[in-house]
Formats: structure tokens, sequence, C-alpha cells
């Protein structure tokens, strides 16, 4: 007999959700979304991550090349007008007008250094976008998948008291429907997670390539300037030997 009442009750998947309490389907539903969102900001992220590392590891190539920064300018000119690579050298290059006549090259090397680390910081939480959503939804969906499991079970010991019965037939299907709850949130948790870290690593190795690139920038502006002192020094030295003799 219990095994007859097991077998006329649907135990799909579908067929729990559909006998479930309103508080247990909001709650897998809500977790349902969850994992949709998650996917779509691993599909969206991925592709934009990917390219993005790309153009800057081609753009790094291009640029090591440089012996100068206007060499570097104008090797940049055939990047895309939105490079990372470009604003980082157009940040030099502003420093560089806004400090000219300055005579301290150190404060000017200090200044550019800032600027970049500052549009390197940037750049990284903009790439950063969507993980904290990941790791929202990694962190509670367990516990929110809990909570509908609570409450399913909840229900399904107020109808055995109602109905005065321990029966297997009546008793299983409410637990099935609440274990469901927690199962949907596992479901939406451990592939947030997972790809959360996968992206934390890329984001990790982008913002490096980043600094790379500043670095080279960095440097370039440095010899521009280290150049400019030796040249000016030169003709003086020339002079005070002239002198001398």
């Amino acid at each position: 007999m219990v095994t007859s009442n097991l077998m006329q009750t649907d135990l799909s998947v579908w067929g729990m959700y559909q006998h479930a309490d309103i508080v247990v389907k909001a709650v897998m539903i809500g977790l349902l979304l969850a994992s949709v969102v998650t996917w779509a900001i691993f599909f969206a992220k991925s592709v934009d991550l990917i390219s993005a590392k790309r153009r800057l590891k081609a753009e790094q190539r291009a640029l090591a090349d440089a012996r100068s920064l206007a060499d570097a300018e104008n090797t940049a000119e055939q990047f895309k007008a939105n490079s990372l690579s470009r604003q980082l050298l157009a940040e030099a290059h502003n420093e560089l007008e806004l400090s000219q006549g300055v005579e301290d090259n150190e404060g000017i090397k200090e200044r550019t250094g800032f600027r970049l680390e500052r549009r390197v910081a940037a750049f990284s939480r903009a790439a950063g976008k969507g993980n904290g959503f990941l790791a929202t939804i990694g962190a509670i969906a367990p516990f929110v998948g809990l909570f509908g499991t609570v409450w399913g079970i909840m229900n399904s010991f107020i109808g055995i008291a109602k109905t005065q019965t321990t029966n297997l037939a009546v008793v299983a299907p409410g637990i099935a429907e609440a274990l469901l709850a927690t199962a949907i949130g596992l479901v939406a948790a451990i592939p947030a997670v997972v790809i959360y870290n996968v992206f934390a690593r890329m984001i990790a190795n982008y913002k490096a390539s980043l600094g790379d690139v500043a670095a080279q920038v960095l440097l370039l502006q440095s010899r521009d300037l280290d150049l400019g002192v030796s040249a000016e020094s030169r003709p003086l030295r020339g002079t005070q030997k002239l002198r001398v003799g």
C-alpha cells in the first residue's frame, strides 16, 4: 500500500516543484535565476577578458621595440582608440606637458608613476565588475536553499500532525520537495564559486600585464628625461674644458 502510494506521487523534479509550498517555490525560482545570471556573467566576462588580454599582449610586443616615448606614441597610433596602452602613454605625455619648466626630473617620474598606478588600478576595478555578484551567490545560495529545505520540512511535519500518521507515503514527498531546495542552492553556489576563482586569477594576470606596460611607459619617459639632461650638460662640459686649456 505504501509502495503504491509512493508510485502514484510524482517525484520528478518538476513534480516536486509543483507540489512544493509557495515559499519553497519562491526560493527555487530565486536560486535558478541566480544560476542563470552566474552563467551569463561567465560567458560575457570570459569573452571580454580573453580578448582584452590578447590585445594587451599584442600591444606590449609592439611597444617592446620603442626607444623613446615618442616612438611608443607613434607605434600606438595603430592601436584602437580605447586601447589601454594608448591611455597609459597619454598619462605620461600629459604629465610631461604639465611639468614643463620643472627641473626636478625625479619628481616628474614619481608623479607619472603614481598616475600610471592609479590608471592600472582603475582598469582592474573595471575588469572585476560582476565578481561581487558571483561571490555573493557562492556565499549565500547554500543558506537560501537550506532555508527552503527547513521550511519544507516544517510543512511536512505539520502535515504529519494533521493527518496523525507517520506513513512513508505522507512523509517522503514533502521531505523530497524540501531537499530539492538545498540541491538547487548547491547547483547555484558551486559554479559561482568556481567561476569567481577563475576570474580572480584571470584578472590578476591581466593586472600584472597592465603593470608591465605601465613600467615600460615609465621606463621610456625616464630614459627621455635622463637623455635630455645629458644632452644639456654635454656642451657645458666642452666649454669648461676649452676655458681650462
